[in-house]
């Protein structure tokens, strides 16, 4: 970026915006934005609000830091160390995966399930988040349904750490337990501390490896590859589901985020398994995102 002896707000995003879009960053107004109000302490509103502030020369140094990190292709989330979902604010890094917008449809799924509408509900339910990694769906449930008991699962303590820092962020930290276990072991269901859910949510690693250097630079080069890949694609989804049935209530439900192509095969798994009521549905873009089913009653 150009050397100007005073800079403003509106010239800094305009050049840094230009600058990124040379360099083929992915969306570089909102990186550029997100980076400076970072910085300055301000939103993305409040940057255009006060379009001409003055950055002065160390705020202008510790934003030329962040740029090279975004230029490196490390995630803006992770550089400011924070994601909002579900209108919340969700500490990120390394450690877990970025919270996605799509993810948010399997949170609206749960609270139907649930037989609640709107941002909030007063159902008492007990619910198990499987491969929870940053919280976003334990903590979005909690903080919506304050009557609920949450149980959120990890294999990674490290995810964990993370985790229970944005339960407790969110003021949700009394009602979610956060266990460390392995939905592959034989000793998972041993490990809760419930016997039985309501409902079981999970968003799992669903990437076969065979995509993996078809994912973007970025997520490949930062985001934890334990928390987006298997084998097959196939795996975490057969070892929850097998597991499922023993673990939910008669007339619980299962919710899972899918991979685009695992609907019929999920779906098999499921039917397999003993679940009926099975129901897709789809994301903003069309393709298959979430998949829910039954345990019926005297199943």
């Amino acid at each position: 970026m150009q050397e100007l002896k005073d800079w403003r707000v509106v010239e800094l995003l305009k050049t840094a915006t230009g600058y990124f879009e040379e360099k083929k960053v992915d969306e570089p107004r909102i990186s550029s934005e997100l980076l400076l109000g970072h910085v300055l302490g301000q939103s993305r509103l409040q940057l255009y609000l006060h379009h001409n502030r003055p950055v002065y020369p160390d705020e202008l140094d510790r934003f030329r830091v962040l740029c090279r990190q975004r230029l490196d292709g490390r995630p803006v989330q992770y550089i400011i160390g924070e994601q909002y979902f579900y209108g919340l604010k969700f500490t990120v890094d390394e450690r877990v995966l970025i919270p996605r917008p799509e993810t948010e449809l399997l949170v609206e799924h749960v609270l139907e399930c649930l037989g609640m509408t709107g941002r909030g509900g007063s159902s008492e339910a007990k619910i198990l988040d499987i491969g929870t990694g940053s919280g976003c769906i334990a903590v979005s449930i909690a903080k919506i349904c304050p009557l609920l008991r949450v149980t959120a699962v990890d294999c990674s303590l490290d995810a964990l750490e993370v985790a229970r820092m944005n339960a407790a962020g969110n003021d949700v930290e009394s009602r979610i337990a956060f266990i460390a276990a392995d939905m592959f072991s034989e000793s998972f269901a041993a490990s809760l501390p419930e016997y039985t859910y309501d409902l079981i949510v999970s968003n799992p690693p669903y990437i076969p490896e065979a995509e993996w250097l078809g994912l973007q630079r970025e997520v490949r080069k930062y985001e934890p590859r334990i928390a987006l890949t298997t084998p097959q694609g196939i795996e975490c989804y057969e070892a929850v589901i097998t597991k499922a049935a023993k673990l939910l209530v008669p007339g619980g439900k299962i919710c899972f985020e899918l991979h685009a192509d695992a609907a019929a095969t999920v779906s098999e798994l499921m039917t397999v398994q003993g679940f009926t009521g099975i129901t897709v549905s789809r994301d903003y873009s069309g393709l298959d995102r979430v998949i829910s089913g039954i345990i019926p009653i005297g199943n």
